[in-house]
Order: C-alpha cells, then sequence, then structure tokens
C-alpha cells in the first residue's frame, strides 16, 4: 500500500471576502517620497544642532 506523502505546491494566497489588490497610483508615490524626504529632512536638522550645540562655547 503506497504511503501519502503531501504534495509539494506553490501556496495560494488567498485574500480576505473580495479584496482586490489596487495598483499603486502615482499620487501615493509622490506622497511616499515626500514624506521620506521631510523625515531626511528633520534628521539632518536634528544632526547638525546636536553637532552645533556640542562644538559651541
Amino acid at each position: 500500500m503506497p504511503r501519502h506523502y503531501p504534495m509539494l505546491h506553490p501556496m495560494l494566497h488567498h485574500r480576505a471576502h473580495g479584496a482586490e489588490a489596487r495598483p499603486v497610483r502615482i499620487s501615493d508615490l509622490v506622497l511616499a517620497l515626500l514624506a521620506v524626504a521631510l523625515l531626511g529632512g528633520l534628521a539632518l536638522a536634528a544632526a547638525f544642532t546636536l553637532a552645533a550645540g556640542t562644538t559651541a562655547p
């Protein structure tokens, strides 16, 4: 009697009740880029402020 082994097959990703993958919109990419630039600018400003505070007399 042959033994039953689980078949290797690609996993099927099931989404919750009718949720569809939406394409990424250009406006979403622009907003994400602006957010990253803003956070980077704030990090640079904080770094310069801390560096200036430690070297100032």
